[in-house]
């Protein structure tokens, strides 16, 4: 008689593919899968193949923009009008150590 043995690596697996199915883990799952892409093409540069690495580096970057976009484009938003204020600051201080496009 065979033994019931409980195969929790299978099971684990066999869950987190339906939720990644069901689109409950889908976002996490490829940003993921972006991070790993990158994370090949940096050892495979380390490891001395560079043409497989860095078209897996530009790939995995690119992968990790599209992902990271809702992030990234706040940030900019928000760093444009930090500089944008410290900018109008330091005209009204009369510092002329650093002259913009506008003079």
């Amino acid at each position: 008689m065979r033994s019931m043995k409980l195969n929790i690596p299978a099971i684990v697996l066999l869950v987190l593919g339906a939720l990644i199915l069901f689109g409950k883990f889908g976002s996490f799952v490829g940003l993921l899968f972006a991070a790993a892409i990158f994370a090949l093409g940096y050892y495979a540069v380390k490891t001395g193949k560079t043409f497989l690495g860095w078209i897996l580096l530009i790939v995995g970057g690119c992968m990790l923009l599209a992902k990271l976009s809702w992030l990234i484009g706040p940030l900019l938003g928000i760093a444009l009008i930090a500089g944008g204020i410290f900018w109008i600051v330091s005209k009204r201080n009369g510092s002329s150590r650093r002259r913009g496009f506008g003079g």
